[in-house]
């Protein structure tokens, strides 16, 4: 991704919900082949924190189809996307499935990375290690209230990418862009090299473009997740990153 920025392209990081339909797969294939650079895929949890009404009902349908952690993680190895794929997951399900272990499985299924939104950065030793030894990458998250200092040691921290919360609040699509986004953007911009990425309330091709002006591209979950739940399945969502890759390509 790093290669892929430094060459001029504007990075494209879908989020799909882990077991949401039996062709959720298909779903995470048919993004990558649409154009993105990475996909990461939500294991659903009863709890999901970060997230508002979209992805919470995605993740409640796919515990009601007997979605699990290690199913999720699973089915991503026979996922053959031939880019990144990166789970997010809390930290209840990190810890219950022991920090080694569940490094270890993510690798051996093909795993290159990882967002637990809530495990800050003071408690963050002994995932850090496992994850390290393991080969996982750790995504960490920044806010738009974030300390200068403090973002400075998130960015040091941080693997593969740095995620900037585009605005305070959770999950979900928004009518416009929030003023908040480009200014983290242009705040971690200042303090790392790493690939900056801003998600959270980034909801059409048109946002997409505005914040990629001052980031290096964007998450983009919640608007993916609804076209999944009014039935869309690998089609749609080929549509639909594929029109948000195309918008950001006509930046260059």
């Amino acid at each position: 991704m790093r290669a892929a920025r430094d060459a001029g392209r504007k990075l494209l990081v879908p989020y799909v919900t882990g077991g949401l339909g039996a062709d959720w797969c298909d779903v995470v294939a048919a993004c990558a082949a649409a154009g993105a650079d990475a996909v990461e895929v939500g294991i659903p949890f009863s709890d999901p924190v970060m997230d508002g009404p979209t992805i919470q009902e995605a993740s409640t349908r796919a515990l009601a189809r007997g979605a699990t952690p290690a199913s999720i993680v699973a089915a991503l190895g026979e996922v053959d996307a031939g880019i990144p794929l990166v789970v997010m997951t809390y930290y209840n399900v990190v810890f219950r499935g022991g920090h080694r272990r569940f490094a270890r499985s993510l690798v051996e299924h093909g795993v290159s990375g990882a967002i637990v939104p809530d495990l800050p950065l003071d408690e963050f030793g002994e995932w850090a290690r496992a994850a390290d030894d393991a080969g996982v990458e750790t995504i960490l998250l920044a806010a738009p209230t974030t300390p200068d200092d403090r973002l400075v040691e998130i960015c040091e921290r941080s693997r593969g990418w740095v995620y900037g919360v585009g605005l305070m609040g959770v999950t979900g699509e928004r009518t416009s862009l929030a003023a908040s986004a480009a200014t983290m953007a242009k705040r971690l911009k200042a303090v790392t090299d790493l690939p900056v990425l801003i998600g959270v309330g980034v909801s059409t091709p048109e946002q997409a473009v505005e914040v990629s002006a001052a980031a290096d591209g964007v998450v983009v979950g919640s608007a993916l997740v609804r076209r999944l739940l009014e039935g869309g399945g690998p089609e749609a969502a080929a549509a639909f990153v594929g029109e948000l890759r195309s918008a950001l390509d006509g930046m260059a």
